[in-house]
């Protein structure tokens, strides 16, 4: 297969496998899913889906966050892990979406990133998701499968996103960013990686991956 069959046969596959995509993060507008993507730094959406209620019920707009102190919100979201840097980037972003943007979250890279504990990543989800802005946020499984598949040299995360932006069609990256996460828990895992049931590796891995299993 060319490269370009190869990109063709991963959107088919990826399409037919997901037809309707799970968002990961439960969240109910741009503040709680910019909240909800910071708390998952480092941490499990599974975990982050169970704490989020719990802060949410006490505050889900930055007015209501500011309210409660950093150690309150530490308290809270404890289990998620780096609770210390996560609390005082929570308070503090939410002060500064008030004082700067009307209690309203950016849209931009650039203002997002200014934010406390939001870097390039969590701003392309929340761009992504809340907003519907084309970006493609790269985490550890997007990395690891456009590595598998030959469509990255696996250097770092900025290089994936640019050859991953370079590759798939603009129209699709916000569905293909979630269909490939996906694909990436539940066929082709890091661990206990059958590969049997990851029929896309299969068909167009890069032969140095296929020939070590």
């Amino acid at each position: 297969m060319t490269k370009k069959e190869k990109v063709e046969f991963v959107v088919h596959t990826l399409k037919e496998i997901y037809p309707k995509i799970p968002i990961p993060l439960d969240h109910s507008d741009p503040y709680t899913l910019l909240i909800a993507v910071l708390m998952s730094a480092q941490s499990t959406d599974v975990r982050v889906n169970k704490i989020t209620p719990l802060l949410f019920a006490k505050a889900k707009t930055p007015e209501e966050m500011i309210k409660l102190s950093v150690k309150e919100i530490k308290e809270i979201i404890r289990p998620v892990g780096l609770s210390p840097m996560k609390s005082k980037g929570i308070h503090g972003l939410s002060e500064i979406l008030i004082d700067k943007y009307d209690g309203k979250v950016p849209r931009t890279y650039q203002e997002l990133e200014a934010l406390p504990s939001v870097g390039h990543k969590t701003a392309a989800v929340v761009m992504a998701q809340a907003f519907g802005i084309a970006t493609f946020p790269v985490d550890t499984h997007i990395h690891r499968l456009m590595y598998r598949w030959g469509f990255t040299n696996g250097k770092n995360v900025v290089q994936t996103e640019r050859d991953a932006k370079r590759l798939f069609p603009k129209l699709l990256w916000n569905d293909l960013h979630l269909q490939i996460i996906w694909y990436g828990r539940e066929y082709s895992p890091a661990r206990g990686w059958n590969l049997q049931r990851d029929i896309i590796t299969r068909t167009i891995g890069r032969k140095s991956i296929l020939k070590n299993i």
